[in-house]
């Protein structure tokens, strides 16, 4: 059954997941739109796989609703609505890959012909190769391959690029914006924050199990506020650089000085006072990675965390 309504395809509704006292997911509230493509962005243990686990219904909110296509998860997935590629699992060994596709395929209720699901995960020409003699980054793609063996309307994947080389990622990307081409919404979590910045349409940053932001890229990054400062600077006194106003992080590399700022104004000023003339300077917004990073441990410094690690 295909859905071509107005509605969200997926609602969170103060969704929460604990596990005695830990809170996995702490009230976490979104929607999804059709034909968007959706990064999911958070620090290691902030709750991205358990709030996939529970969007296709593997576990069980501890508080909250979750809707897919107006229905519970449980008849979503089962209905053929969802497609999805999980880092958790194993393959089916001592089979090759066309035989495993052929087998998934003939269990969904609006399957794919193989051929077309084969080309378009790029693994026509290893089909007749055994699925447990397959590399890293060719397992991936079976992986994919089996979450659009089927017509869904919402392809979930976590963590989809691990393993892949730079070619085979970029031809993954395109045979995603294939399938977002068609109407179908895509949902990722990945630790590839360059990838989230080129792929997404929308980004959700979670940390501890909560939203903390929601908009596109360049909305994450404005987000953010600081701002990118370099430029060149023999014999500094580093004590100095960091004491000039604004300053949140000081890198330095030989005579290269690399600032993130809240005052990038204030920071050149207090560098001129200071008696420095410095060469080639470049002053930008964050990167995705940099503001994503500002915000998580923003975040943690309110609520009496140590910053969590980005990766």
């Amino acid at each position: 059954m295909s859905h071509s309504g107005t509605g969200p395809v997926v609602s969170f509704d103060n969704v929460s997941k604990h596990y005695g006292a830990l809170k996995a997911v702490d009230g976490l509230s979104l929607e999804l739109r059709r034909g968007e493509t959706v990064a999911l962005l958070g620090p290691n243990g902030a709750g991205k796989s358990t709030s996939l686990d529970m969007l296709l219904a593997l576990r069980k909110p501890t508080a909250g609703t979750i809707k897919m296509f107006g229905s519970d998860p449980y008849h979503a997935v089962k209905s053929g609505s969802v497609g999805a590629m999980l880092q958790s699992g194993g393959l089916m060994p001592e089979v090759t890959v066309g035989e495993l596709v052929n087998l998934v395929a003939g269990l969904h209720p609006r399957p794919v012909p193989i051929a077309t699901t084969l080309r378009r995960a790029g693994i026509a020409d290893i089909a007749d190769q055994r699925v447990d003699r397959l590399s890293g980054g060719q397992t991936q793609r079976v992986r994919f391959a089996l979450a659009i063996a089927g017509e869904c309307d919402l392809i979930v994947l976590d963590e989809p690029t691990t393993a892949m080389d730079v070619e085979t990622r970029q031809r993954f990307w395109a045979s995603m914006r294939e399938e977002v081409a068609e109407g179908k919404t895509l949902l990722f979590a990945t630790h590839y924050l360059e990838e989230a910045d080129q792929a997404a349409d929308r980004i959700l940053v979670i940390n501890r199990g909560r939203l903390l932001a929601d908009g596109t890229p360049e909305d994450i990054k404005k987000r953010a506020g600081a701002k990118r400062m370099s430029f060149r600077l023999a014999g500094a006194d580093q004590a100095v650089l960091l004491g000039l106003p604004g300053v949140v992080s000081l890198e330095t590399r030989h005579d290269l000085v690399q600032i993130q700022t809240e005052d990038s104004d204030g920071t050149l000023y207090g560098l001129l006072d200071a008696g420095y003339r410095p060469n080639e300077i470049e002053v930008g917004s964050l990167g995705l990675e940099q503001a994503f990073l500002a915000i998580t441990a923003e975040d943690d410094r309110a609520n009496g965390h140590e910053p969590a690690a980005a990766r």
